[in-house]
């Protein structure tokens, strides 16, 4: 009886082996642009459709990895990351895709790894009547750290990764692009002022800004999945704005989608 036992036993554990969930790495981005050119450098791609949204699994590398649109604005980038978690399980959430540069040292075309991320829009009074701009964990109740932090080991395979990629340089720029670390904030609103960019490097020492990241970050901060945000800057984020953003678009989002790929390659 006890041989018996211990023949089910093992036949469970080689099940449970065989059936194990294979590590994943989910690769997010707003738009079109700034996913496609990860979704057809996928082999054996395979597209399914959970709650409406389109996830495209395959490999980079030996990597598995599921590939998703989120759409623009906070709300639809925390959404799409949920359901990622939820369906795929993944090890690790790469945010990808273009942003408005508030640091004046950056132009477009330079890539920002956010060593932290944080949201510049919102804002609460507390019931003691003290103002903050930290986010509240729904699950424990206590307050989020104000600036989410990258994760340090996708750091540290993003600037290795950085080092073998020829990133495209937008024309009429007066140097090669660069690569920076620094902090990147989130907001509902498409930034094209030189008063706000003046605000929001003063308040956050901000090197970036954009519509999605802090979002991306703060559900993996919450779930206690590793995060890290990457951004190709499109424009400066000032009364040009647009008008650059729509010009440069598809160099900023083939930057950060080649050191995105780059990223995955390295990993095990």
């Amino acid at each position: 009886m006890l041989r018996l036992l211990f023949f089910l036993l093992s036949i469970q554990a080689a099940q449970a082996q065989l059936y194990k969930p294979k590590p994943v790495t989910a690769l997010l981005g707003a738009f079109d642009e700034e996913v496609k050119l990860v979704q057809q450098s996928l082999t054996r791609p395979k597209t399914v459709i959970h709650n409406g949204i389109r996830f495209t699994t395959g490999r980079i590398g030996n990597r598995r990895v599921v590939v998703a649109e989120t759409g623009i604005g906070k709300v639809n980038a925390a959404m799409t990351t949920a359901l990622v978690m939820a369906y795929f399980k993944p090890q690790q959430v790469i945010f990808t895709g273009i942003a408005g540069g508030t640091n004046p040292d950056l132009q477009p075309g330079d890539l920002v790894i956010a060593r932290q991320t944080a949201h510049h829009d919102y804002g609460y009074i507390t019931f003691s009547q003290q103002k903050t701009n930290q986010t509240r964990n729904a699950i424990t109740k206590q307050f989020n750290p104000t600036y989410f932090p990258g994760d340090s080991l996708l750091m540290q395979k993003a600037l290795a990764a950085a080092r073998v990629v020829t990133f495209e340089s937008i024309p009429s720029t007066s140097r090669p692009p660069s690569l920076v670390v620094g902090t990147v904030v989130t907001g509902d609103v498409f930034v094209s002022s030189d008063e706000k960019v003046q605000s929001l490097r003063k308040e956050y020492n901000a090197d970036a800004t954009e519509m999605e990241g802090a979002a991306v970050a703060q559900v993996c901060y919450q779930q206690q999945i590793p995060c890290l945000v990457i951004r190709s800057l499109s424009d400066k984020a000032n009364a040009n704005a647009r008008q650059d953003m729509l010009t440069f678009v598809k160099i900023a989002a083939r930057n950060s989608a080649n050191l995105v790929m780059a990223i995955v390659r390295q990993l095990p």
